[in-house]
């Protein structure tokens, strides 16, 4: 099955496999949305926020799949976008303002493949100062991991692609002990889906 998310491919997911157990970013994951499930308590009250170029859709996608799975309604985020166009659904049309109103009992997970630009950093700081929680998955951002409770830096020298974390976060964070279900096996399932089996 060709895959159309963050270009995720067989190969990938050969190296993934092969990777993961030794570098300890399973562990690192799972720690990080361990904070994150324990952060999201109430429905509507994770938000999700990229940068200007780069809103993240797809880690949306799979936080909202993993809250049904789950059956953890305030683990489904709300995007929260920088310029949402006139006339889009609702749930596509939460613009930054929102950030302003984040209160305790609140997270905001920030999703930055870039430095995070000033505007940012500053509602950032305002959604810190009213109580939220903030969680953030980066390329080593000083400045933003300065105003994170919780941060995953993804260097430029890890083994895995800024995406990966993205799939092993949510993956993580929807995980049931109930399900008796490993996050390897939860990964390997999504990955087999997405880029079809790795060969023996």
């Amino acid at each position: 099955m060709p895959c159309h998310d963050g270009g995720v491919n067989a190969e990938q997911v050969a190296a993934l496999r092969l990777l993961l157990a030794p570098t300890g970013w399973l562990e690192r994951a799972t720690a990080f949305a361990r904070a994150l499930r324990g952060s999201a308590r109430t429905p509507g009250g994770l938000l999700l926020v990229g940068t200007p170029d780069e809103e993240p859709w797809h880690l949306a996608a799979h936080l909202d799949e993993e809250s049904r799975l789950a059956g953890l309604p305030e683990l489904a985020p709300t995007l929260v976008r920088w310029a949402p166009p006139a006339g889009a659904p609702r749930h596509l049309s939460v613009g930054l303002d929102r950030l302003d109103e984040a209160r305790r009992g609140e997270s905001l997970l920030v999703v930055s493949p870039q430095a995070a630009p000033d505007p940012l950093l500053e509602r950032i700081s305002d959604a810190r100062k009213g109580g939220a929680v903030i969680l953030a998955i980066d390329r080593g951002d000083q400045r933003l991991e300065e105003l994170a409770h919780e941060a995953l830096a993804v260097e430029p020298a890890a083994p895995l692609t800024f995406d990966a974390v993205q799939h092993l976060v949510s993956a993580a964070a929807g995980e049931r002990a109930a399900q008796n279900k490993s996050l390897r096996a939860r990964l390997a399932r999504f990955l087999d889906t997405v880029s079809g089996p790795a060969s023996p």
